[in-house]
């Protein structure tokens, strides 16, 4: 397995990054360092090849993502709070949540077994037919660009019809806030 300079860069970037957000007391730092983390994550999904993922990462983390904290941020305080004590009720529910997806992951079928349904189905396929229909030497990229273009298209249209509606909502609460100041007026 090789590995290349700039996966090793990009990932000592990312650790970075993280470290730094981590310690972070002003949430507007945080939330551009957030955004930076997101495009490093990008790159280096294009890096090993996976620039669908790359793709995704880059809209939804850097993109939207940003922009509901900053939207958020614009109608709250820039400093963190420093809040002393442990949250019992947070804990428990954490708890709870990781039970379930660890419990989850036992119906899980072994990795790389012949009998998974994705090895009996369509995968010899994809595997075979891609290269001669597509000609696109990423694999997952000729069938998510192809084989699956509609079912690509109908997820990026659920995705932004959520973030429009969350903008409404952000802008919403904005023009609340405006009327009812002028009425006090």
């Amino acid at each position: 397995m090789i590995i290349y300079f700039t996966d090793i860069a990009l990932s000592l970037m990312l650790i970075l990054t993280a470290m730094v957000i981590a310690v972070q007391r002003n949430l507007l730092g945080a939330v551009m360092l957030s955004g930076i983390y997101s495009l490093l994550c990008a790159s280096l999904f294009v890096c090993l090849d996976a620039v669908d993922v790359a793709f995704t990462e880059a809209a939804v983390g850097g993109g939207v993502a940003t922009i509901l904290f900053l939207g958020t941020l614009a109608q709250t305080d820039y400093e963190k709070k420093s809040r002393v004590g442990i949250s019992w009720s947070g804990l428990f529910l954490v708890i709870i949540c990781g039970s379930l997806l660890v419990y989850g992951l036992s119906d899980i079928p072994g990795f790389g077994l012949a009998d998974n349904p994705v090895q009996t189905y369509l995968a010899d396929v994809y595997l075979v037919q891609s290269q001669k229909d597509i000609a696109v030497p990423n694999l997952v990229t000729a069938v998510l660009a192809s084989y699956r273009g509609y079912d690509t298209l109908g997820e990026t249209t659920v995705i932004f019809t959520a973030g429009i509606a969350v903008l409404i909502l952000l802008g919403r609460g904005k023009a609340d806030s405006d009327t009812v100041e002028s009425k006090e007026s």
